[in-house]
């Protein structure tokens, strides 16, 4: 279906002819937005197929701990028994609800599979024909400024150099702008840890969990306290000998034994291993364990992308960037999507592709390089005055929806839905206290008939 929802440009609206690099949720969104305003699109995706880290891969990295550059890089950090932390009702896009589709091989369920997730993906691409505008199994190798300038400091044209499929030579094309949608869920981060050089054990990183099974009968330490520790721990656990989870975030005495389970425990953080195996915790419980597995989250990585420093990753904070998304230096020809996180993922990549179409197209107006650069500068000396890290510096959370309203405002769109609101927070509120069963028992009906009344007024369910 071709969407009909392309605005006719007005004599002062500009066509920009846009490369959007990924073609996961981020780029299909941005890809559809970027045509409605009137844009010419190029989707770069070296998958051969739609869906980004949601497809699922029994390949694992040839490193249990980091990415090989030098070989096919593993996208995919999806393990096989992944169903999201979302309810499916706030996770769709505004206009394509995520509801329950026939055929035989799709996930009813309200917390689907990551299969469910793709196959709803790929039920958007088709229906907004953003696959028409994809380039498969095209690799990006190098993003650069074209030696263009429009006369007042900015760049024109950028430089995209790529390869396709298997072929050795690489091309290149000038694009008036550039939206990265790459994903930050493939280079991994570890967790400093004491003496691990010569501990005899192994260890991973959770981009390369997929199955239970290889860890039968072994004592397994996980360190982390987001989802992917909580899903993989109880994972485990049903087949190792002992699971034990470490955070930074726990208390330095704590030791608990999790409900449910005769084999897992949380812990304070690692203290120390040691040459003979063994795992000291703060809270003084030491044990023998075979394997320690990073639970810790991914670098932001652009391996491809040149500004001559105009845009840096610095102890995992990309900037500058005014808003998450646009670097003063290149605005509004460089701009990124889904840089934040603890956020509604799919909801926040459509609100900041709305934006970036329209301030792409003339039809909305960015401040000046320097006020964007004040406002940013004034954010990042908050955050560093309320303690904050500056690795959390894209760290939203409860803030997302003064963010997404102030994006809707932008844009000329309605906000955030009150129910999609209060479904995501009452969600997270049961994933803190009801670990193991709130993905099938859960009490805000209440919500769902009220997304349900919004999910009608759009005539394709």
């Amino acid at each position: 279906m071709v969407d009909s929802s392309i605005i006719q440009m007005a004599p002062s609206i500009k066509c920009r002819h846009v490369a959007v690099i990924g073609a996961g949720a981020a780029g299909l969104v941005a890809a559809r937005e970027l045509r409605r305003e009137g844009h010419s699109v190029v989707v770069f995706e070296r998958q051969n197929q739609v869906g980004g880290t949601w497809i699922y891969t029994d390949h694992v990295e040839q490193d249990p701990l980091s990415v090989d550059p030098t070989r096919p890089i593993v996208h995919s950090s999806v393990y096989h028994s992944l169903r999201t932390n979302l309810p499916r009702e706030c996770m769709g896009f505004i206009d394509f609800p995520f509801v329950i589709r026939p055929g035989k091989s799709r996930d009813p369920r309200r917390f689907p599979s990551h299969g469910e997730v793709v196959a709803y993906l790929q039920d958007f691409a088709e229906e907004f024909a953003v696959e028409e505008m994809i380039r498969f199994e095209t690799t990006v190798e190098r993003v650069s400024p074209a030696e263009e300038s429009d006369g007042e400091g900015g760049i024109t044209k950028w430089r995209i150099e790529f390869t396709e499929k298997e072929e050795k030579v690489r091309r290149q094309e000038l694009y008036d702008a550039v939206v990265v949608c790459n994903g930050h869920y493939i280079e991994p981060r570890l967790a400093d840890i004491p003496g691990i050089s010569s501990w005899p054990g192994k260890e991973m990183h959770s981009h390369n969990y997929r199955i239970p099974e290889p860890f039968k009968e072994q004592v397994v330490v996980l360190i982390g306290s987001s989802a992917s520790a909580v899903d993989i721990s109880r994972d485990i656990a049903g087949v190792a000998k002992e699971v034990h989870v470490a955070s930074w975030s726990n208390a330095a005495d704590t030791f608990i034994k999790q409900n449910g389970h005769t084999n897992l425990w949380v812990h304070s953080m690692i203290e120390r291993v040691h040459e003979d195996g063994s795992v000291v915790f703060q809270n003084g419980k030491t044990i023998l364990a075979h394997v320690i597995m990073h639970c810790t989250g991914y670098k932001y990585h652009f391996p491809f992308l040149e500004t001559n420093g105009s845009v840096t990753v610095n102890d995992n904070c990309v900037g500058p960037l005014y808003k998450h998304i646009f670097s003063p230096a290149f605005a509004p020809s460089l701009s990124f999507v889904g840089i934040t996180w603890k956020v509604l993922p799919f909801h926040l990549f459509e609100l900041q592709s709305k934006w970036i179409a329209g301030v792409l197209s003339g039809r909305i107006t960015l401040p000046s390089k320097e006020d964007m650069m004040v406002e940013i500068k004034t954010e990042y000396a908050t955050l560093e005055a309320q303690g904050i890290p500056k690795r959390y510096t894209h760290c939203l959370g409860i803030s997302q929806f003064e963010y997404f309203d102030g994006l809707a405002s932008q844009c000329g769109c309605s906000g955030t839905e009150k129910w999609r609101k209060e479904m995501c927070l009452t969600s997270f509120m049961r994933v803190m206290k009801h670990p193991e069963t709130y993905r099938d028992e859960w009490e805000d009906h209440h919500l769902v008939s009220q997304a349900y009344q919004d999910f009608s007024l759009y005539s394709s369910l």
